[in-house]
């Protein structure tokens, strides 16, 4: 396949200045919607605070576009590299403005959370740079690259067993016993808030997008893109990207209530939890559709993010350009109204050895 070298749409080292972009439409409209997205858990106000706080401890992450994805797409895709972040994730934003929001007396007790990597590290490396303890609780089967970031950024690694409930007994066990405080992954406002920035950011950097494709998991990350994106622009259409094993949002939406599933099967290790009660509203809410997709289209996404945009993304990274390209897209009621989309590169942090083994089962 040909292709022209990925352009940088906004350079990575460009001064960064807090968003000064406002919701477009009336005074009155504005307020509205104001008051109307104040219900959720973060909103606005919240999330320009936290790209205020986190400013010194993050990249500002560049944009990226390639015509041979464009074509491939039939529509303009605009990449936010969040795989070029510190700590090789968006996940740094809400752990940075959750552990720097913290009081000193709070902070000394030391921080705890659980995650399968990119949060853990990122609560790890933002823990450090605040100069304080931070104790990890790491399911046993989570990737061997994202363990060693953890260990790399000082954090303290306390082993779970591979379910959900396994790492928050163990978390809340840690917890008791050294008096830290909790960062949670995604069910805390503090993290939707700092996740949310990538919105400012990104509405900065290509303002006219009208449609924006996201990971969702546990939520954080697409209830703080979602509240940012339309607070500044109420019409912007915000999808969902789910892996197919591990569906949960999907039939949350349509059954109108969280579903939690028994078991998830997925290459996307970073997308396997379920939604939360601060999460879950946002999503039931605002955001439009979900796209699910099969972890063979993940991984033909991840290698066209390798030859085309010459970009390192993981399988929940690269779960975005396996959405916009997928069928089901184009069968979603979204597809006629979205012509220039913005997709979230979520994470670079690849198990390669795993890597290589799942294409070679192909």
């Amino acid at each position: 396949m040909g292709s022209r070298p990925s352009e940088l749409v906004f350079s990575a080292k460009a001064p960064f200045q807090p968003s000064i972009l406002r919701p477009q439409g009336s005074g009155l409209m504005d307020r509205n919607k104001n008051q109307e997205i104040q219900k959720y858990a973060a909103d606005i106000q919240s999330i320009r605070e936290a790209q205020i706080r986190i400013c010194p401890y993050i990249h500002r992450t560049p944009v990226l576009s390639s015509v041979s994805l464009d074509s491939l797409a039939g529509k303009q895709l605009f990449f936010k590299c969040e795989c070029f972040q510190k700590g090789g994730a968006f996940k740094i934003r809400g752990a940075s403005n959750a552990i720097f929001s913290l009081g000193d007396d709070q902070a000394a007790r030391g921080v705890v959370t659980h995650s399968s990597g990119n949060h853990a590290a990122a609560v790890s490396l933002a823990a450090r740079l605040r100069g304080i303890p931070a104790y990890i609780v790491i399911p046993k089967n989570a990737p061997k690259c994202k363990v060693e970031n953890v260990k790399r950024y000082g954090g303290q690694v306390i082993w779970s067993e591979a379910t959900y409930q396994s790492r928050e007994t163990v978390a809340k066990k840690v917890e008791n016993e050294t008096g830290a405080v909790l960062i949670h992954p995604f069910n805390d406002k503090r993290i939707i808030s700092g996740q949310g920035t990538i919105s400012l950011e990104l509405l900065e950097q290509v303002p006219d997008i009208d449609t924006l494709i996201v990971p969702i998991s546990g939520g954080g990350l697409i209830s703080g893109v979602t509240l940012a994106a339309k607070a500044i622009n109420p019409s912007i259409c915000v999808l969902a990207a789910e892996p197919k094993g591990a569906d949960d949002a999907s039939q949350s939406k349509a059954a109108g209530r969280i579903i939690t599933l028994p078991e998830t099967n997925t290459i996307a290790d970073g997308l396997r939890a379920f939604l939360g009660e601060l999460t879950w509203p946002v999503v039931r809410d605002l955001v439009d559709d979900v796209i699910t997709v099969d972890d063979e289209e993940i991984l033909e996404a991840m290698r066209m993010c390798y030859e085309v945009l010459k970009v390192v993304v993981e399988p929940s990274g690269a779960i975005g350009l396996a959405a916009v390209l997928s069928n089901k897209f184009k069968q979603c009621a979204a597809w006629n109204q979205s012509n220039k989309i913005g997709i979230l590169l979520s994470g670079g942090n690849v198990d390669l050895g795993a890597f290589w083994e799942s294409f070679c089962r192909q």
